[in-house]
């Protein structure tokens, strides 16, 4: 089987083995989808197309006979390198490109867009998906989640084609009918587009079936567009009765969708949901399409949660969430688990490691073009490939040894059989040669117990054993960062004293301007560690204005070393560098990175800093900025902080666009860096690592442990501390982001109870 789907300038293309599932089974229980096969390429033809032969093989594979599980009420994490092809594995789901989905299954999703959030959508079981309404004026944030949950608006727009049906009944008899017959031919149309897509995603006799169907629906929608146009001499009095009687019963079914018993209900819940996701009650009457892009995604994610739906698909939901909002979201999710006899299944993407082991049961690694399942969190899971590598690594090993010496016993026995003429020698030698050659490999099967071909090692093959196959080591890419240069004389590198900070008052404002900083005292010196955590609009990118010298204080002092050489990586990094590219479509890495310089690195320099982030060869040179990844264009913005040889790193909100693996290698690449580091996110994982210098472990029974760093590894880091920003001033958290994480768990708790 297999389909397609036109975006913009990509096609993706599906294949599958037939499922053990009937595809015209109406309800979701699980899928179990073999075979899977998912391709990207950049077809422009007719949508439905079918690509074959050079067009299908110039894609980009995604899946290779993959194998896609996912059973009803589990919570899934897919995770795998930036670039591998998460989002459209989750986009080919929500779409039911992949034979097998039940056309009537429900699916929500929220997808990772760029930063004005047009893209973001939910899809519902239709498969229509759409931020506009046919409304004459744009929605608020309140009415545009409850539309989506209720379809408001379409309701609302039956009814008010039926009522003026009826209510022109005294000047036009036929008013009525002719209303009635719109509303059900809008409703054809809309039901045809499932027909059509019904049929391109069958082949075989099933979809011969399937576009017999079409044909036949299509077939009924002329009909209804005739009987639209029909003329009033045409219709026969008792038609015109019988017509005009469903019109006023069509009426009074929907009048009673849109009870308001029933939408007071759902408003609450899009209230709390809303509260709940940050939103303050003055955003709730604001329309959708005056909020920023991180709001407006916000508004995306709360019409997912609210829907019913029987797979909730949720690609990097943190992304636009302060702390607040992630513990929230956590316990939502939680408690979806726990909530009626049939919970969603859960798939979702995120970079936060601690989101994803709080919330998802199990792990779907996307590596090779495969799909490999585990049951188990983040920690578990590199746990145990860590041990799996331990084991097959000294299980490698001393085979290696026996091979070298059971090669050089062969060579023996050729030798003193040939000088002897001994038959049993050289038998000998043949026969050594015979399990050198087929019964060298695994000893044990991954259970554990004996190695048997038939069971282990199924199919044909060449010797009677599986390669011993040691994993590659799944952290990534390496990154490594070129140490900070010494000061020629000792001193901090920033100096905050009493500083204060508010917006100049404006003189036709009536209200007083609020104070943003309130007596912030901060030092940084050569080594230090510094993390500031708060909410959204506490204060964090003001402090980071005064210290990176764009805003100057309202009151109080900044000083810098005068030798300070200061690397600021900004929240819009990546966006700032896609802008970048759109208006230079040539523009790659090393021609970027070649302009900074301005001559002050040669080729050879700026190469081996952009390989050392993950950048190597021809991705730095042939690569245009538009078709880098998020996490690449991450690496970027870091070399071009770097090549400069900063003793202060300010990152603020570095781990968005990345995959967990990266934000470990980054986290650790930070935490033996000898410069000093001023640390603002709201990646828990990130703060632990680099500020507080713990590393998260798996002890043998499973239990998580957090490893102090060695007094050695931090001989030359002076100081660590994280700082709370709230209400304008800022306190040390002597427990660390655990302590700030605790409180709000407490206030997640009351907003969950409200």
């Amino acid at each position: 089987m297999s389909s397609s789907t036109e975006d913009a300038a990509r096609t993706i293309l599906v294949s599958c083995k037939q499922t053990r599932f009937h595809i015209d089974n109406p309800a979701y229980q699980e899928l179990d989808i073999e075979g899977l096969n998912i391709t990207v390429t950049s077809g422009t033809g007719k949508s439905g197309a079918k690509l074959k032969g050079k067009a299908r093989a110039e894609g980009l594979e995604i899946l290779v006979n993959g194998h896609l599980k996912l059973k009803a009420g589990v919570h899934y994490a897919l995770v795998g390198r930036n670039g591998t092809g998460k989002s459209t594995i989750l986009k080919a789901i929500a779409e039911k490109l992949i034979p097998g989905i039940p056309i009537q299954t429900r699916i929500s999703i929220l997808q990772q867009t760029s930063t004005d959030g047009q893209n973001a959508v939910n899809v519902s079981e239709s498969g229509e998906a759409s931020l506009a309404t046919s409304s004459s004026r744009p929605l608020s944030v309140l009415e545009n989640v409850i539309d989506k949950v209720t379809s408001r608006n379409d309701i609302q727009h039956e009814i008010d084609v039926l009522s003026r049906g009826l209510d022109d009944q005294v000047n036009n008899a036929f008013a009525p009918l002719r209303a009635f017959r719109q509303v059900q031919h809008e409703r054809l149309k809309r039901e045809l587009f499932e027909h059509d897509k019904d049929a391109r995603l069958r082949s075989g006799a099933r979809g011969m079936a399937a576009r017999k169907a079409l044909i036949a629906f299509e077939k009924k929608v002329a009909e209804s567009a005739e009987r639209l146009e029909q003329g009033d001499d045409k219709i026969d009095e008792g038609t015109l009765e019988e017509e005009t009687l469903a019109a006023g019963d069509l009426l009074a079914e929907l009048q009673s969708q849109l009870e308001p018993a029933r939408i007071s209900e759902i408003e609450v819940r899009a209230r709390n949901i809303l509260s709940g996701l940050g939103f303050p009650n003055a955003f709730l009457e604001k329309p959708v399409s005056t909020l920023s892009g991180g709001w407006r995604m916000r508004t995306h994610l709360a019409s997912c949660l609210l829907q019913p739906t029987d797979i909730l698909i949720l690609d990097e939901p943190t992304n636009f969430l302060d702390l607040l909002g992630i513990i929230w979201l956590q316990r939502f999710l939680l408690q979806l688990r726990d909530a009626g006899p049939n919970p969603p299944t859960v798939v979702l993407v995120s970079h936060d490691r601690d989101f994803v082991n709080t919330v998802c049961q199990e792990l779907i690694i996307l590596r090779d073009h495969e799909l490999t399942y585990f049951r188990g969190d983040l920690n578990l899971y590199d746990a145990s490939i860590r041990e799996k590598k331990l084991y097959l690594g000294r299980m490698k090993e001393a085979q290696e040894k026996q091979k070298a010496h059971i090669q050089q016993t062969i060579q023996q026995n050729i030798k003193q059989g040939k000088a002897t003429g001994d038959e049993n020698k050289l038998r000998q030698a043949k026969s050594r040669q015979k399990k050198l050659d087929n019964r060298m490999g695994m000893e044990k099967s991954a259970s554990g117990g004996r190695f048997k071909l038939n069971r282990d090692l199924t199919g044909y093959h060449l010797t009677a054993r599986a390669e011993i196959d040691v994993p590659v080591d799944e952290k990534g890419v390496s990154i490594v960062l070129p140490d900070a240069p010494d000061l020629r004389f000792p001193g901090p590198l920033v100096s905050i004293e009493g500083v204060t900070f508010k917006y100049p008052t404006v003189k036709k404002a009536q209200q007083a301007v609020p104070t943003v900083l309130q007596d912030i005292d901060l030092t940084i010196h050569m080594g230090d560690r510094i993390g500031i955590v708060g909410l959204n609009g506490c204060g964090k990118s003001t402090l980071i204005k005064l210290i990176t010298d764009v805003t100057k204080p309202t009151k109080g002092s900044v000083t810098h070393h005068p030798r300070l050489r200061m690397g600021y990586y900004s929240q819009h990094a990546v966006e700032d560098l896609q802008a970048l590219g759109t208006n230079e479509s040539d523009l790659t890495a090393l021609s970027l990175l070649t302009r900074d310089v301005e001559g002050e690195l040669d080729e050879g320099e700026l190469r081996g800093l952009l390989g050392s982030l993950g950048l190597p060869g021809r991705v730095a040179s042939d690569v245009p900025l538009t078709k880098l990844s998020g996490g690449q264009l991450v690496r970027l913005a870091l070399a071009r902080l770097l090549w400069k040889c900063p003793q202060l790193l300010v990152l603020d909100e570095i781990t968005t666009h990345l995959d967990f693996h990266t934000v470990t290698a980054l986290a650790d690449a930070l935490h033996a860096w000898n410069g000093a580091i001023l640390v603002v996110s709201h990646d828990r994982f990130l703060v632990r690592r680099v500020v507080q210098g713990e590393k998260e472990s798996v002890d043998e029974e499973g239990d998580e442990e957090e490893e102090e760093s060695s007094g050695e590894e931090d001989a030359g880091l002076k100081r660590r501390t994280v700082y709370l920003l709230k209400s304008g001033r800022m306190t040390v958290l002597e427990k660390g982001v655990r302590a700030f994480e605790d409180s709000l768990e407490k206030r997640v708790e009351k907003l969950l109870a409200s």
